[in-house]
């Protein structure tokens, strides 16, 4: 039997949030139903977050309100506070995901306050998703660069890991926020993480391909035991951070990746080269999966 990886399609979410021109609901929502029906086992839907600072998630309860739910399928929906989880809540979302940054500089420069003081916000709202019976996610911002300070310090990463599995939760992401990581750096981070949580089962890696290591770097997690990863269908989304970067790491790039490497993680990768041909069209500028335009040409 051929290794199993858990792909979390977060392009509803992660990479439709940065996009300038609002997204119709009803696009948002087939892009979910379609990624859904591709085989992901958790698609990042939504986020409950103030419409003043992310306009294009305004109508997260909608989207959530008109997907066709698949069985065993994840979904999940980021919440920035109390008032967000309550919207998660009533929405009926599988999962949510709260957030903090490994670098200080980040973290004061965007939300005003020590990383400390960010994950103690996030303790009641941590309680209370245990409580209603959900699971929680939590992402490690700026886990390897930042871009006012550098690269992050690894005991600063291990740190947050621990503070947020203390809350609760069920899995972490490493996440490389403006994609300046590469495969050295990678193993480094994901072996320290590893002396606090659990790489295959606690752990996933979460890449920008802004300098073109997210592949690379995918595959020094897989050797260090990392088994869940993130992805954007088409490469969706920007990051706002970094200068010419290219957001997410393209699913399809990640699917022929680990085709390549006999691992298994039950997507369809045609069907997902089909979804980022028509999600790139629906929102009017091209794929930026390198795998899916040669699939896509392979198939026309």
């Amino acid at each position: 039997m051929t290794e199993h990886i858990k792909i979390v399609e977060v392009g509803p979410r992660d990479g439709l949030q940065n996009e300038k021109q609002f997204v119709e609901t009803a696009a948002k929502i087939e892009l979910v139903d379609r990624l859904a029906a591709a085989g992901f086992a958790n698609v990042e839907a939504a986020s409950f977050v103030s419409p003043k600072w992310v306009p294009q998630m305004a109508d997260g309860a909608q989207v959530m309100a008109g997907i066709q739910r698949r069985p065993g399928t994840i979904y999940s929906a980021l919440v920035p506070n109390m008032k967000g989880l309550e919207g998660a809540l009533a929405a009926r979302a599988d999962e949510v995901v709260i957030f903090g940054a490994a670098s200080e500089a980040f973290s004061q420069r965007n939300i005003n306050c020590s990383i400390a003081e960010s994950i103690a916000r996030f303790e009641p709202v941590a309680a209370a998703a245990k409580a209603a019976g959900l699971r929680l996610r939590g992402s490690i911002s700026c886990a390897l660069g930042c871009p006012y300070q550098g690269e992050t310090p690894i005991s600063a990463v291990v740190d947050v890991a621990e503070r947020l599995l203390k809350l609760g939760c069920d899995e972490i992401d490493v996440a490389d926020t403006i994609g300046v990581g590469t495969a050295a750096q990678v193993a480094r981070v994901m072996r320290a993480v590893g002396q606090v949580a659990r790489l295959d089962t606690q752990v996933s890696g979460h890449f920008h391909d802004t300098y073109g290591q997210a592949l690379a770097n995918i595959l020094s997690a897989l050797e260090c035991g990392v088994r869940i990863f993130h992805s954007s269908v088409a490469g969706l989304g920007g990051c706002p951070y970094a200068k010419g970067a290219t957001g997410n790491v393209a699913t399809e790039d990640v699917l022929y990746l680990l085709r390549g490497q006999g691992l298994h993680t039950g997507v369809d990768l045609d069907a997902v080269v089909d979804i980022g041909q028509w999600i790139s069209t629906t929102i009017g500028r091209p794929t930026s999966s390198r795998a899916g335009r040669a699939l896509a040409l392979k198939k026309a």
